[in-house]
């Protein structure tokens, strides 16, 4: 690949960088903004993945960086040495990256004159190469997230999950029919709860089956919250906040009537868009799940919005997108969600409550609290009597912890909290 093949995709990995770097922006909201339309199918793949090795190696990057760094440059020129650092690491040829990185501050006219530093600087790291970056210490999560789930789960876990995190992600898939047949073609490994992992997945639209809409990506433990629901045909079901759409699909193919709520038009077009590749069926409305007041379901799906701390693993970019400022006032929202969930709720219905968060307060104290406010509210242990579910991670009131560390040794599960409430008669 020539120098200005490869200059597009690390261009534009760099546009990526600087956004959440310096406007905290997400990643997925700026590839949902067409940050990368611009550039061909196989360059937005690899820009994309560019990106996402070099948030998950950023923290390595940085302290390799300071060995040759008398102060730290400008954000721009700091984050195009991050990215060709990571990609020195990764094996890439020195001379090619090191002249992309000169290239890229070449092109900006606020950093053209840094163009001398970023070379010598590069030419250091790549002669400290592969070796020298794996006799550095694993990145560890900001202290703002890490304080807080060490407090919660001890030094031992926080360590095993950091590491998992640091590693590229697998890619999940959950199949609408036959998993064996599926797999025969995917060739991937199914998991003990029924989704299929594949390593190395490359570009998901070109596997076989996508078009035909056999399957869509899901993590497996985004997967688990509508096996504890367990939908039945013909059943009254609520998805409420069901973007992306994983679970409203599933319980599609369950043959359930479901009703699928978020307030975002973006995200609900792209549920309505799956909806049709996979030839499920769903009632989509885009609305405030507040706002939203049909009631007499048999059974409510609240996938409440939450830190994501559990997905840090599959996106990288949110412990510096954020800062955890917004904590307080999530967890109210959540408490209010489960209210007006139940509220939904025909008498005897069930609620199954979820949230992608490693935090406690955003998963075991939520139902803890719940059924202090809710007379006669019980929680349903039974309902996570599934295939592939450990015992041990179930929780004191009932409900189901996962983290990142499970299945560490094939590439973990996001971390997720997962409880089915039953509304009294």
């Amino acid at each position: 690949m020539s120098q200005q093949q490869g200059l597009g995709p690390r261009k534009a990995a760099l546009f990526l960088l600087d956004q959440i770097t310096t406007e905290g922006r997400l990643l997925s909201e700026l590839i949902g903004e067409g940050a990368l339309q611009h550039l061909p199918a196989e360059d937005r793949a690899r820009a994309q993945r560019l990106a996402t090795e070099t948030l998950r190696g950023m923290a390595r990057a940085d302290r390799m960086l300071a060995r040759f760094l008398q102060k730290t440059p400008p954000t721009q020129v700091r984050n195009v040495l991050r990215l060709c650092t990571v990609e020195l690491a990764g094996g890439e040829a020195a001379h090619g990256v090191v002249n992309a990185g000169v290239e890229l501050v070449a092109r900006n006219k606020r950093t053209q004159s840094m163009k001398g530093l970023v070379n010598a600087v590069l030419r250091k790291v790549a002669a400290e190469g592969p070796e020298g970056w794996s006799k550095l210490a694993l990145p560890r999560m900001p202290g703002w997230l890490r304080k807080p789930l060490k407090n919660a789960y001890g030094p031992e876990v926080i360590a095993a999950i950091e590491a998992v995190q640091f590693a590229s992600a697998p890619l999940d898939i959950t199949v609408k029919g036959d998993i064996e047949a599926a797999n025969e073609v995917l060739k991937g490994e199914i998991l003990p709860t029924g989704s299929i992992r594949l390593q190395d997945a490359g570009q998901v639209s070109a596997l076989p089956g996508f078009d035909a809409g056999d399957w869509w990506v899901q993590d497996a433990a985004a997967a688990i919250p509508v096996m504890v629901l367990n939908p039945q045909k013909g059943e009254k079901i609520l998805d409420l906040c069901a973007a992306p759409g994983g679970k409203t699909m599933q319980i599609a193919a369950s043959g359930a009537d479901v009703t699928a709520v978020d307030s975002s038009v973006g995200r609900m077009i792209r549920v309505s868009e799956n909806l049709k590749r996979t030839g499920l069926t769903a009632k989509t409305v885009t609305s405030d799940a507040f706002a939203y007041n049909e009631d007499g379901f048999d059974a409510i799906l609240l996938d409440a919005p939450c830190s994501a701390t559990g997905t840090i693993r599959r996106h990288p970019d949110l412990p510096y997108a954020k800062d955890g400022s917004e904590f307080g006032e999530l967890i109210a929202q959540q408490a209010g969600m489960i209210d007006h969930a139940l509220s939904l709720l025909k008498p005897g219905g069930r609620l199954v409550f979820c949230t992608c968060s490693l935090l406690p307060d955003e998963g075991e104290v939520q139902v803890d609290d719940a059924l202090e406010r809710h007379d006669g509210l019980t929680v349903e242990v039974h309902a996570l009597d599934i295939a592939g579910i450990d015992p041990a991670w179930r929780t004191s009131e009932g409900g189901l912890r996962l983290r990142p560390d499970y299945w560490g040794e094939i590439g973990g599960m996001d971390g997720f909290y997962i409880a089915q409430l039953r509304k009294p008669d």
